[in-house]
């Protein structure tokens, strides 16, 4: 005897969260995008140095952007290596975390105005304490680990079921897209080719 195949639904989350994606993209800031590229752009122009700061899943997805920049020819380093450098006047610190309240985002972030250096946050929630001390915010739409279910666009991919993405899944997907975005609009107005980034990837794997 065998049990009946239990219908899956993986093509539709799938779905789901693509239009979620979707979505997220038409409501992200177009100046709070351009003021980030900007920032970044006048960093390699001066040869200054980025940190970029993530715990988790976020900090994930920031490794995977800093491995980007890096191809792209940026001075870039990840909390947490040993061989990253003290941080200065105009050095950018880009700090990620969906809620704002992660601890070694808001920590690195008060600790890089100190140094005088630029902080970006990249988060969910711009009254965060993540937020408030940056320079520069990017919001990116998702549902964080606050899961505040009552905001309105989280519902709509939520419904009346148990959460198709736990915890801050949509923000880290979203998050990913979002920075890989980041990194094709950087190609394009550097001037760069995936010629040019093969050039720096790694020979040693």
């Amino acid at each position: 005897m065998t049990m009946a195949a239990k219908e899956c639904f993986v093509k539709r989350f799938m779905q789901e969260i693509a239009n979620y994606v979707l979505y997220a993209s038409k409501i992200i800031d177009d100046g709070q995008v351009d003021r980030v590229i900007e920032m970044l752009v006048e960093t390699l122009k001066s040869n200054n140095k980025i940190l970029v700061v993530g715990a988790g899943r976020s900090g994930l997805a920031g490794r995977a952007f800093a491995m980007r920049l890096m191809h792209l020819g940026f001075n870039v380093y990840v909390l947490g290596e040993t061989i990253t450098p003290a941080m200065g006047v105009n050095d950018v610190i880009l700090c990620i975390s969906g809620s704002g309240e992660t601890k070694m985002a808001v920590n690195a972030a008060t600790a890089g105005k100190e140094m005088t250096a630029k902080v970006i946050a990249i988060t969910s929630h711009k009254d965060s304490t993540l937020a408030k001390s940056a320079d520069h915010i990017v919001v990116i739409p998702g549902r964080t680990k606050l899961a505040i279910e009552d905001d309105y666009s989280v519902r709509q991919i939520l419904g009346s079921h148990e959460p198709l993405a736990p915890l801050g899944t949509l923000f880290e997907i979203t998050l990913n897209i979002f920075l890989d975005s980041l990194v094709a609009e950087l190609m394009q107005r550097l001037g760069e080719t995936e010629v040019d980034l093969k050039k720096r990837h790694a020979t040693i794997e």
